[in-house]
């Protein structure tokens, strides 16, 4: 008899600890923990007991916490771990894999993101609404499980267009600078070179990043509504003469988590009914 997948795995142990799934999940990009500060009645279990891989990066809390906002029941994933560290591109989706399963339709993703854009400078919020992968990378590769999909999902509307509204209505009501955008996924862990952040803009990505995009195509095989939010952290090389390093990254969103937290705070109620 075969063992369960591992995603298979950590959904019962979610449920086990956590009862029903909650209404909306959110993952917590790099620095942006302070989010929680949001929820109250606030259930948190390490990802080591849940079978999630355990984050490697500074910034990336490596919890599940669960919690009510809004009124809203919400489970906050406090990091992620990322394709840089080695990880095999299973263990990048399985919190993904997990929670569908588990039985959460709606997901929002956060992460920390250079802009190729002067524009859009470090603190901005982008709503994004596409994607682009520079990486090769996918984490549907390989014999297809039935359970999760099919073999050929469509991902023309992975970033769920009435979610997004709802995030656009909530980022203009909190009045933090906020923009629509187009992220670029990248390999990393180096930054992107000037020349790469030119190529990205030329190509129409508005931010770079080394995370989320395999996440959301793992979603969109299982059917979730999903939406995700950038957090610019700085500009790409090139636009600026900073020296680029992850305190300087982890330190700027943190600076605008509260933000965040405020437009999840004002959109929740409205993405259950979106």
């Amino acid at each position: 008899m075969s063992s369960s997948p591992p995603y298979s795995v950590a959904a019962r142990r979610l449920e086990a600890c956590f009862g029903p799934p909650p209404d909306v999940a959110i993952v917590l990009g790099s620095g942006m923990g302070p989010v929680r500060r949001q929820l109250v009645e606030v259930q948190a279990v390490e990802y080591a007991a849940l079978d999630l891989p355990t984050p490697g990066v500074a910034g990336h809390g490596g919890e599940a916490i669960l919690g009510t906002m809004a009124g809203v029941r919400v489970l906050l994933l406090s990091g992620r771990v990322h394709s840089y560290e080695g990880r095999p591109m299973e263990e990048v989706v399985r919190a993904t894999r997990a929670l569908g399963t588990w039985g959460v339709k709606r997901l929002i993703f956060t992460a920390a993101s250079g802009s190729t854009r002067p524009e859009l400078r470090p603190g901005t919020l982008v709503r994004l609404t596409d994607h682009l992968n520079l990486t090769g990378l996918n984490p549907l590769r390989g014999p297809n499980d039935d359970a999760l999909g099919p073999r050929f999902p469509d991902i023309s509307k992975a970033y769920d267009p009435q979610l997004g509204a709802v995030l656009d209505e909530a980022l203009e009501a909190v009045g933090a600078p906020w923009a629509r955008g187009v992220y670029c996924f990248t390999g990393g862990p180096s930054y992107e070179s000037p020349a790469e952040v030119r190529m990205v803009a030329a190509l129409g990505g508005d931010l770079v990043g080394m995370s989320t995009v395999p996440e959301i195509i793992a979603g969109a095989q299982l059917g979730l509504r999903m939406a995700a939010i950038g957090v610019v952290s700085n500009l790409g090389a090139g636009l600026a003469e900073e020296h680029l390093t992850h305190e300087d990254v982890t330190r700027v969103v943190g600076g605008a988590a509260d933000r965040l937290g405020a437009v999840f705070l004002r959109a929740l109620p409205g993405l259950l009914q979106a």
